[in-house]
């Protein structure tokens, strides 16, 4: 009656698409990111990454696949169901008002650590058509392993990541002198309207941290470290010796 092919409006529809917007959907991302930026002045100097995993149910058997997209596949899933395959997405917020600029989607068995210094460059792409200089990544303990810190040293971009435990021996911990900590002059929120006394309290220390690479020729790499001291956290682990 309206003159419309009948096969926009059957249930592919949509499918058929996303399948043609798959081969620009990076570069059209990144436009719109970019435009947005410029548009409503939003600050990405200060970027937040992270990935997390969305499983899903079926077989999704990898020779029926394009191998042109993202491939479902087994991995290590956040929500802990490794009896489903899944897809990875990564994503860059900025710390003004949380926005997320940057996304891309991985494979299933995509290593989280190795896709950190892609993202990093593309973060970067991101702030230099945005006009911005000065560039923090802040990431979780992924970032921190040698390749990644070498990566990032190389390209001159600061970053802000958790040490991921089995790098501070304890024998660090145990020969601190919490008495040369500094305090530090910050309340957490859920602590503003208690005493002084019952609030929890930060100490900071800094030191000089050596990774060293899997390989003999691998340089030395150093970058500063901050250790904190928390009561609220000193609290809890010690009642959790008590217990045992």
């Amino acid at each position: 009656m309206f003159g419309i092919e009948p096969g926009l409006f059957n249930d592919d529809r949509l499918a058929r698409a996303l399948d043609a917007i798959a081969p620009h959907l990076e570069h059209g991302a990144g436009t719109v990111g970019a435009r947005a930026i410029a548009e409503f002045g939003i600050d990405v100097s200060r970027l937040h990454w992270d990935m997390t995993s969305m499983s899903v149910h079926g077989a999704y058997p990898a020779e029926g696949q394009d191998e042109d997209v993202p491939v479902i596949g087994y991995g290590h899933p956040k929500d802990q169901c490794i009896d489903l395959k899944q897809a990875q997405a990564g994503l860059a917020v900025c710390a003004d008002g949380g926005i997320p600029v940057h996304v891309r989607i991985f494979d299933g068995s995509a290593a989280e650590v190795s896709q950190v210094v892609g993202a990093m460059k593309e973060m970067k792409d991101l702030r230099t058509m945005a006009g911005t200089r000065d560039f923090l990544m802040v990431a979780d303990s992924k970032l921190v392993p040698y390749s990644n810190v070498a990566a990032l040293l190389t390209a001159g971009v600061q970053f802000i990541a958790p040490a991921p435990a089995a790098q501070v021996k304890d024998e660090v911990y145990a020969a601190l002198d919490l008495t040369r900590a500094t305090t530090v002059d910050w309340v957490p929120g859920r602590d503003a309207g208690k005493a002084a006394a019952q609030r929890e309290s930060y100490r900071v220390l800094e030191d000089i941290h050596t990774l060293k690479g899997a390989r003999k020729s691998d340089p030395e790499l150093t970058v500063r470290r901050i250790l904190v001291h928390s009561t609220a956290n000193a609290a809890g682990q010690q009642a959790a010796r008590d217990t045992a």
